[in-house]
């Protein structure tokens, strides 16, 4: 790959599989030395054993703020700073309608999806701040930004994060710590496993390709380097345009509506 991120530190939260591991892999092969943290030892040791000395792995419950900030504390000692913080673990919930949705399942997502992101944010800025900046990507979902059925705790969380992310990138802007979100979309990974992506992909979005985790990955490692050093406070779709509108396909014209 490239030098994008040489010389920086990066801690990736869910960083043993789906977009947190391409976005680590991503991370390592443009020269960063990075942190997997993650409650899946057996996955998370595997994936820094299999990329070398510059990884490393620390089990974490971004829910736990003690764990999130052995994380960080690990990091700096590890690598001796940390510049780069992505607050990528999540988790789904229920896909119940909301009438038959029960919402046991409110807590724990909130405290993942959201609370995760707030602690991660937290504590890595403490040591940003003092440490001459750097760069937070917070990891969203377009289920945070269009509106639809189903999975009402999944989208309170990430709507959450995009409000927070936005927040906390003004607060901490005279810091010199940026503050962005990558909204993913229509990606084969496990948190999708029950849809069929392919279909979905033909029905709502204009972009006729089927998003991958390394896509997310160069998302995250442009917003995490020197060349986004003008952009904080923004939510950037990676989705195939669906959140710009659905295909042509789908959209059919009123009738009586043409050309003469």
């Amino acid at each position: 790959m490239g030098d994008e991120l040489a010389g920086k530190v990066v801690i990736v939260t869910g960083g043993a599989s789906g977009l947190g591991r391409a976005i680590v892999e991503r991370g390592a092969a443009e020269g960063a030395s990075v942190v997997v943290a993650d409650t899946d030892t057996e996955r998370g040791e595997a994936v820094a054993g299999a990329l070398g000395a510059n990884v490393a792995f620390q089990a974490t419950d971004v829910s736990d703020a003690d764990a999130v900030q052995a994380v960080v504390d690990f990091a700096v000692e590890r690598f001796g700073g940390l510049h780069v913080m992505v607050n990528n673990a999540g988790i789904s919930s229920a896909s119940r309608r909301f009438l038959d949705d029960d919402l046991r399942d409110f807590d724990r997502v909130m405290a993942v999806n959201l609370l995760g992101v707030m602690l991660g944010s937290q504590r890595a800025a403490r040591h940003m701040a003092e440490h001459g900046g750097g760069s937070i990507v917070n990891i969203t979902s377009i289920a945070g930004i269009n509106a639809g059925p189903g999975l009402m705790p999944y989208r309170a969380s990430k709507a959450a994060v995009i409000q927070v992310s936005r927040s906390i990138a003004i607060d901490l802007a005279e810091r010199g710590v940026r503050v962005n979100c990558i909204a993913p979309a229509h990606i084969a990974t496990a948190i999708n496993a029950s849809y069929d992506v392919g279909d979905i992909v033909r029905r709502m979005q204009p972009l006729q390709r089927v998003g991958t985790p390394e896509d997310v990955a160069d998302a995250v490692v442009f917003l995490a380097s020197d060349r986004a050093a003008q952009i904080t406070g923004v939510v950037l779709p990676v989705d195939g345009g669906t959140t710009a509108g659905p295909p042509p396909a789908q959209i059919r014209p009123p009738k009586g509506s043409g050309d003469g």
